[in-house]
């Protein structure tokens, strides 16, 4: 892995993704440790470590995206609703320092307070990544 941050790496294709979304600036894909069916990172491509140092441009597209990318998948899994999460620091919960926006559908009887996910299948992730999968 030539990237010292497993984002950048997935960003550059050096690790596969389950991508959902892509375009210039935004790369949305599942979590592979999901919260829930169709837990969905929303990252830039290009690499800040956190809220407070990633300039307002590419927050604003980047926010833009995780709205976008949230209704479809309501509407796709179908969901009763989501999270939108955003961890930043060690102490907050953030274990890849890359700016990024956590998409957590929710479905009847969830606890919304429990955000920790267990590995996932990779090939029901992979049939749900192409199911999921958006247009431009």
């Amino acid at each position: 892995m030539k990237n010292n941050c497993v984002f950048c790496a997935i960003v550059a294709g050096e690790i596969p993704s389950f991508k959902i979304y892509e375009d210039e600036v935004v790369l949305a894909y599942l979590d592979i440790n999901p919260v829930s069916k169709g837990h969905t990172l929303v990252i830039p491509k290009a690499h800040t470590v956190g809220l407070l140092d990633t300039p307002d441009e590419t927050l604003a597209a980047v926010v833009s995206r995780v709205k976008k990318v949230a209704a479809h998948l309501k509407a796709a899994l179908p969901c009763e609703g989501f999270n939108i999460a955003q961890n930043n620091g060690e102490v907050a919960g953030q274990t890849v320092h890359h700016v990024h926006f956590h998409i957590v559908p929710r479905y009847e009887g969830d606890d919304p307070l429990v955000f920790k996910g267990e590995k996932g299948d990779m090939a029901a992730l992979a049939a749900l990544a192409e199911r999921l999968r958006m247009a431009d």
